[in-house]
């Protein structure tokens, strides 16, 4: 189902027959926000023995929203929904030949530029995951350590130009796309709005992360501090025990 309404980028967003519709719904704005937060506060916590901690819960936090995203974007709704906006290379590059004119087609839902932005920063997000995991759960290893940080770094990186790429779209479309992610609503044609914001699913999503959270505070409160163990790359390997 294309959901991509095709009107002029120098078209005015509040042309006839438009008007303020539910584009986003809750579960996608929530994961949006908490991915953020997870990426940010694990990011800036990395080298910190201290806040290994909230590294490593922020990190499998991280895990588990790439997990739910895909989910959503097979059982979500009309513009979470990765065939309402992942398209081929062709497409994605005709749109940034048409956004340098400043003639680019306005979307609805994600434009093809910013749809390979959000699949590359799932894939990047799932790359720092599992070497994360790897790194502290996995088998002593010492290269993950730079696969880990190589993975943060590019993914910081691609944030920076999903942020200009949202700004540059924001400016050309002359619609504000960071407060539509924030209350889930943008100008358009009442048939391309969705019917539900799904506050139900965003509640459960909710209760999982902050019960996740929860539960590995209390971990570590019942264990005496056993979660700020080593990182695995940084434990000594069986066969280096027998040596001894």
């Amino acid at each position: 189902m294309n959901t991509a309404s095709a009107s002029p980028a120098d078209a005015p967003p509040t042309a006839a027959g438009r008007q303020r519709i539910l584009v986003w719904d809750a579960p996608s704005r929530l994961f949006h926000g908490l991915i953020v937060l997870s990426f940010a506060g694990a990011y800036l916590s990395a080298e910190s023995e201290r806040w290994r901690l909230l590294h490593v819960t922020l990190g499998y936090t991280m895990a588990g929203l790439v997990a739910f995203r895909l989910v959503w974007g097979l059982l979500g709704t009309r513009h979470a929904r990765f065939a309402a906006f992942v398209r081929g290379p062709r497409a994605v590059v005709r749109y940034l030949q048409a956004a340098l004119r400043g003639r680019a087609e306005h979307h609805v839902g994600h434009n093809p530029a910013g749809a390979l932005a959000i699949v590359a920063l799932l894939l990047l997000a799932a790359a720092v995951s599992a070497t994360g995991w790897a790194l502290y759960d996995g088998p002593p290893a010492a290269r993950f350590e730079d696969w880990h940080e190589g993975a943060a770094n590019a993914m910081l990186a691609l944030v920076g130009l999903h942020v200009c790429g949202v700004v540059f779209a924001s400016r050309l479309h002359r619609e504000n796309l960071a407060a539509a992610m924030i209350s889930g609503r943008k100008t358009g044609r009442p048939q391309d709005g969705i019917g539900s914001a799904r506050r139900g699913v965003a509640a459960l999503l909710l209760a999982a992360v902050l019960g996740y959270w929860w539960l590995q505070w209390q971990t570590v409160a019942s264990s005496g501090g056993a979660a700020d163990r080593p990182p695995a790359a940084a434990r000594p390997t069986p066969a280096a025990d027998a040596d001894d």
